[in-house]
């Protein structure tokens, strides 16, 4: 650990995160504070943490019964006390040129309320995508008080700053590695897909007809195109491909909750056509 400490508040929400966690925590050395909210792990999570308090770490480490993606984070951030907050999953790690940036990013001008953060993930045979390769750009170091998360997301949340100005870190990534073959990250994406077509169903939208047939293409073009993944050959193209299928399945998915209720499924031979 270095000894010269940022006014930072990492928190991070997990479960049965041990073959995760380490590397996370290593990574945030330069915060005087990091909150780890448990949600009921029964791996070998809790032992981890103990072992980097021991070692000096400045980690408290917290259970909270499982709320909901956005609620948890939300109960995470509320228990930071340094003047700013870092959100940082379980899986992903800072990289040198970021943690060289944080310095700069704390001291910013008081009408700064919070910085995004590119991040970058980890593709199976590929590794880690170049520095202008990225997956999104979103919300995470915010001055405390400043930013929440919408409670209304199921999946997908996100900080949302109260006010002032939000700016882009311009250099640095949040890395993500989690390696998930093709076949366990379909089952990731279709219950994310689940989570926000049940949102969006609870909320009276009804079904999106063009965006079913057109969202799916444009989702994999930003990916693939913008976001710079055809630098990345084929890993690339299952990323951006599999990003495009989280579309397909969240529109589909609102469609057949509406069509259930307006035509409930019955096996009707008389209604042969």
């Amino acid at each position: 650990m270095t000894s010269e400490k940022l006014p930072i508040s990492a928190f991070i929400i997990c479960q049965d995160e041990e073959n995760y966690l380490a590397n996370c925590i290593r990574s945030l050395d330069r915060c005087e504070e990091i909150v780890i909210v448990d949600s009921g792990s029964t791996d070998n999570t809790a032992g981890l943490v103990k072992e980097f308090q021991k070692a000096g770490w400045p980690i408290r480490f917290i259970h909270q019964k499982w709320l909901g993606y956005a609620a948890q984070k939300q109960f995470a951030l509320d228990q930071c006390k340094q003047p700013w907050s870092l959100n940082i999953d379980s899986d992903e790690r800072l990289d040198e040129d970021f943690r060289a940036l944080m310095p700069r990013l704390v001291e910013a001008a008081d009408e700064v309320n919070g910085w995004r953060i590119r991040r970058r993930a980890y593709l199976i045979g590929y590794g880690y995508t170049p520095k202008h390769v990225y997956e999104r750009s979103n919300l995470r170091l915010v001055r405390k008080g400043r930013a929440a998360y919408d409670l209304t997301q199921r999946v997908h949340e996100g900080l949302h700053a109260s006010s002032g100005v939000v700016k882009e870190a311009g250099r640095g990534s949040l890395l993500h590695y989690r390696p998930l073959i093709i076949d366990e990250q379909i089952l990731k994406e279709n219950k994310y897909s689940t989570l926000k077509a049940d949102q969006l169903f609870a909320a009276g939208k009804g079904p999106r007809y063009v965006r079913m047939i057109f969202n799916p293409l444009i989702y994999f073009l930003r990916l693939y195109f913008k976001h710079r993944l055809f630098f990345c050959g084929f890993p690339g193209f299952i990323q951006a491909m599999t990003g495009s299928v989280y579309s397909f399945l969240t529109e589909a998915k609102i469609y057949q909750r509406h069509a259930q209720v307006r035509h409930p499924s019955v096996d009707d031979l008389d209604g042969e056509k």
